[in-house]
């Protein structure tokens, strides 16, 4: 068998779920996946750590090798090398293998392997489920739509906490636990996000009666950025309901042919 007529079949067995072999494939991946993420998660706990080290070490080589043994596949069958390699997928593969090799002079990097986890995400390519796959890119573009609002409304956000905490600051001093500005800056983003950690609180009634109106101003705050981004993907959903747009799961790319059985970008069927 030539490596072109090798290189199709394993390109269809590993980067397509249509057939038996390839949907197979992403199933075994997917259980390696889990067992690896569990296997770091186990190892931290010191008990077991200290009893089972030896077979968490076996195991963690396993996993990476297989997994380094699948990246290196990917790259060699892949017709677009440098585009798989920056890809989301591609570059979370990377990450999946180095952990391990970087553990080998930095202590402890090792449990970075959880970033493992990230490419369950394979699972929609699996089951086909095209509508949450659409659903994905929708958010995205909202997300992208977004950005210049989301930009302005933080920035106004971080003056709004500079100012306070220096108020705060000035008025409560370092006798109620407001030390520095920055500490007090801190205390203001605590209490606008309404989170409350209770370390440090206002004493004096000005001080108090700021805070009451910084709380107050986090419920406001934080339904801005959510009004933002529904309006951005009511926006999306609207559009493609219009175009009939479709999703290709392989790509991700919007197909704007509402009878399209093919996406125009990669060939993969709809």
């Amino acid at each position: 068998m030539d490596s072109t007529k090798l290189k199709k079949q394993l390109y269809i067995i590993i980067f397509e779920a249509d057939t038996f072999w390839g949907k197979a494939f992403d199933v075994v991946l997917l259980i390696a996946i889990l067992l690896s993420v569990l296997t770091v998660s186990l190892e931290s706990v010191q008990s077991l750590s200290l009893a089972y080290q030896y077979v968490f070490d076996i195991l963690e080589w396993g996993f990476t090798i297989l997994f380094t043994i699948e990246y290196i596949l990917r790259l060699w069958i892949s017709p677009k090398k440098r585009k798989y390699v920056f890809s989301f997928f591609g570059v979370i593969d990377l990450l999946s293998t180095l952990p391990t090799y970087i553990g080998l002079v930095l202590t402890g990097a090792h449990s970075l392997i959880v970033l493992r986890s990230f490419r369950l995400l394979r699972v929609f390519r699996i089951f086909k489920l095209a509508r949450f796959v659409g659903e994905a890119s929708q958010l995205k573009k909202a997300l992208k739509a977004s950005q210049p609002k989301i930009i302005v409304f933080v920035t106004a956000v971080s003056i709004i906490v500079i100012i306070m905490g220096t108020i705060m600051y000035l008025i409560e001093g370092g006798v109620n636990g407001f030390t520095s500005i920055p500490r007090s800056i801190y205390w203001a983003i605590v209490t606008l996000t309404t989170v409350g950690y209770g370390d440090i609180a206002p004493i004096t009634v000005i001080g108090q009666s700021i805070a009451a109106l910084i709380m107050i101003l986090g419920y406001a705050i934080i339904a801005v950025p959510t009004g933002i981004v529904t309006a951005e993907i009511g926006k999306s959903m609207y559009q493609s309901s219009i175009a009939g747009s479709k999703i290709c799961l392989n790509c991700e790319q919007q197909e704007s042919e509402a009878n399209a059985n093919y996406c125009k970008n990669c060939g993969t069927k709809f």
